[in-house]
């Protein structure tokens, strides 16, 4: 076997013909990589985020690729109407909607006594409240419509152990683990399945830039923080992503996939190693982010 056979497609051709998926964050980044393999077996995908611009660009460059419409919507998921108004859109541009996958994030990293209440207030609002935000819109209607549904939450490992320098993150993404659970649980009976995948390190350009700006990407090689000495390839998130919206995995719910190399058993708190940064390179960061 090609030992990089990860980097190729999983399913079937044609596995999502007929279904419409919904993705959050949806423009660029591991967003992009699963709309695009969606896309690629044939769903018809609807992409959301707050940049217009960045949507409609990427929709566009999915489209012109696999020969399938890409609905791109602008939508702030911190804000409940907006998201009903996203519900509404899909609905009416493709029937019904069939899964949705709450990937729109936010992050950077700080000490937290350097924050304000407003920092918290702007990750937990994307995260958190967004996750909120569109599984209950989309569940209610579900179930109004006794329709059956798929919600795939993107969280991470340190939803479970804690993680410092990315506080606010930690709590929303621990939120949006009970959330998983508990509505795997209640909302069953009603045919709708949830699950998460919880990623270790897969690069993109401008989370990570983020996260890590200036040289830090170099200084800090996640790769050495991974046992099988790699980062994930985008490809292997979408396969792990299909799989779990798809029928395939109908009898996987309330489940978290961890998808690291074994990160996270080699060392808890993805961020933790942060703890060798002196005050004034904290200060140097805290200027590059307030650029950014």
């Amino acid at each position: 076997m090609d030992e990089k056979v990860y980097t190729q497609s999983m399913l079937k051709d044609n596995a999502f013909e007929g279904k419409t998926i919904v993705v959050t964050g949806g423009g660029t980044g591991l967003g992009k990589a699963m709309s695009k393999y969606f896309s690629e077996l044939s769903a018809n995908v609807v992409i959301t985020s707050r940049k217009i611009d960045v949507l409609k660009n990427t929709a566009e460059e999915i489209s012109d690729e696999t020969g399938h419409e890409v609905l791109p919507v602008q939508c702030d998921v911190s804000d409940y109407h907006q998201v009903e108004e996203l519900l509404k859109e899909s609905v009416e541009k493709f029937g019904k909607v069939d899964s949705l996958v709450n990937n729109a994030a936010g992050n950077f990293i700080s000490p937290t006594e350097r924050l304000s209440n407003r920092a918290f207030d702007v990750i937990v609002n994307i995260v958190l409240k967004g996750t909120y935000n569109c599984t209950l819109a989309f569940g209610k209607d579900w179930i109004e419509k006794k329709q059956p549904g798929t919600v795939l939450n993107i969280i991470t490992t340190y939803a479970w152990t804690g993680s410092g320098y990315v506080v606010p993150s930690a709590v929303s993404k621990a939120g949006v683990l009970a959330l998983t659970r508990s509505l795997a649980v209640e909302w069953a009976k009603y045919g709708i399945r949830l699950n998460a995948i919880a990623p270790g390190p897969f690069p993109t350009k401008g989370a990570w830039e983020r996260l890590l700006p200036g040289d830090l990407v170099e200084k800090f090689d996640f790769k050495n923080k991974v046992p099988l000495r790699r980062v994930g390839e985008h490809q292997e998130l979408a396969n792990l992503a299909a799989y779990l919206i798809s029928g395939f995995s109908a009898y996987i719910n309330g489940e978290t996939v961890t998808i690291d190399g074994g990160e996270w058993l080699q060392g808890a708190g993805q961020f933790n190693f942060l703890e060798a940064l002196p005050k004034d390179m904290w200060d140097s960061i805290e200027k590059m982010l307030r650029k950014k």
